[in-house]
């Protein structure tokens, strides 16, 4: 089996078999470095989504009985089949997403890294045992698989957003649906076959692409069969999930937005925040919640900062993400360059200065210049809104409060970035900010062995470690005596 543009599946994947969508709708999917169409995809009914439930509901309880030793041998499979085929998948991902194809292979090395995880953690699902206080009667505990779990997941890292949650819904004994974005559907297409080869029964594992996410997704919600919602997106598209899932008291974890601050501290090692902030800003082109999105360097250090980062941010090399060197694709759509742009456009109208970049290149593709911008004023949009691209605006701090004021002055809280060659204040500073995670002298902190998610208004629940697991498990206490 390959997983090539020409060879996997364009049908909707339910119960283990592949299917047209129930009214014939197709989506079109496009090269967002040549704008061109690649290929075209069943488009999921309401009907179509409701059969996917039913398939999960049916095979649930018998996947649920697997031995959790099976059911990790299962997972592991899958881990080596993605790396076994590291290389069709990474292309497919470049095609539909736009990112350079190195850091593809990237994406499906930490992708697979969550099916090698939860395969481990599917066998340390522990219970308890203890006598109650009174001595009356003993108390067991133990944990059992929610059932069937919803999934909706972001076009940024269509293959990593996927096994991050399939891994661990897996591992506990739970069956899937997974509602991939429209943009980048093949992945996901691709990654429910390489589980059929794995081993994963049929109706464990259902992918059902649609354009009419709202419609689709909100008649899933209302089948009493789910009881379990896990969404990365959005925070404005959180929220409106959360109402929909509380009419049915749905247990839900909920990965969304961020608007993550980098603080570089006057003692810090300029080149290594250099280069901390080159990964945390361009990783995914800035299409990443965890990007760092606003720059805050002590105004001792501002200037040669800034001027260090724009340097290495001219070095970039943009371009298809297929071409040999290309370090930086495009944006996903023309209009998330668009909106890029008018971030950009307006805080260079306000008074902020381009040390770097500062608009799209002419010609084909949804590209956008790595930008640095220096000068920027916490009131600027750029500075409050999620850009969601390869741009960075840096202002200027002058106390240690004052920086921890600026970072904690929003309603996200998924991840936070310091750099300071003084560990102790690094770590002070640390438990000061509204945060989730913390990458301190780090560009990079997402990890399947570390809790993933966010504060406030960035989230519920954790993804990745022993936390990610337990999402997909109900308590349940026995009172006996013997």
């Amino acid at each position: 089996m390959t997983y090539s543009i020409e060879t996997v599946g364009k049908d909707l994947y339910i119960d283990g078999g592949w299917r047209p969508g129930s009214d014939g709708r197709r989506i079109e999917i496009f090269d967002p470095a040549t704008e061109q169409p690649i290929a075209s995809v069943a488009d999921a009914s309401v009907a179509d989504g409701i059969a996917a439930i039913e398939a999960a509901h049916r095979a649930g309880p018998a996947w649920a009985a697997i031995a959790p030793r099976e059911r990790a041998e299962v997972l592991r499979r899958a881990f080596d089949l993605m790396h076994k085929h590291k290389e069709s998948l990474a292309r497919l991902i470049t095609l539909e997403n736009g990112k350079a194809l190195g850091e593809a292979r990237g994406e499906v090395a930490y992708a697979a890294e969550f099916l090698r995880w939860f395969s481990e953690e599917a066998v340390r699902i522990l219970g308890e045992i203890g006598t109650a206080p009174s001595g009356t009667n003993r108390m067991l505990v133990i944990r059992q698989p929610v059932g069937v779990s919803l999934f909706i997941t972001p076009w940024n890292f269509p293959a990593a957003m996927a096994t991050r949650k399939i891994g661990p819904a897996l591992a506990a004994g739970c069956s899937v649906v997974l509602k991939p974005a429209p943009e980048t559907p093949l992945t996901a297409l691709a990654m429910a076959a390489l589980f059929t080869e794995a081993g994963v029964p049929a109706g464990v594992v259902n992918v059902i692409p649609t354009s009419r996410a709202g419609e689709v997704t909100s008649a899933m919600l209302k089948d009493p069969r789910v009881r379990k919602l896990s969404f990365t997106g959005s925070t404005r598209t959180g929220r409106i999930l959360l109402a929909q899932a509380a009419e049915n008291v749905i247990k839900c974890s909920m990965e969304l937005g961020g608007n993550a601050p980098f603080i570089v501290c006057e003692d810090a090692d300029l080149d290594v925040a250099v280069a901390s902030a080159m990964v945390a800003k361009l990783r995914n082109g800035g299409q990443s919640c965890t990007a760092a999105n606003r720059f805050y360097a002590h105004k001792a250090v501002a200037a040669e900062f800034a001027k260090r980062f724009a340097g290495a941010m001219r070095e970039v090399k943009v371009g298809p993400g297929m071409q040999d060197g290309t370090e930086l694709g495009p944006l996903i759509h023309g209009g998330a360059r668009n909106n890029v742009a008018r971030l950009v456009d307006q805080a260079l109208a306000g008074g902020a200065r381009a040390l770097s970049g500062g608009k799209a290149p002419a010609g084909k593709g949804s590209f956008y210049e790595p930008t640095v911008l220096f000068e920027t004023r916490d009131d600027m949009p750029v500075m409050r809104e999620e850009i969601f691209g390869p741009v960075a605006p840096i202002a200027s701090f002058e106390s240690e409060d004052e920086a921890i004021e600026l970072a904690n002055r929003t309603e996200m809280g998924l991840v936070s970035y310091i750099h300071t060659r003084d560990i102790g204040r690094g770590l002070r500073i640390s438990e000061r900010l509204e945060a989730g995670m913390v990458g301190l002298n780090r560009g990079l902190v997402s990890d399947p062995a570390a809790p993933f998610g966010g504060w406030k208004q960035s989230g519920i629940g954790r993804e990745g470690a022993h936390e990610g697991i337990l999402e997909f498990l109900e308590t349940k206490y026995i009172a006996t005596s013997w």
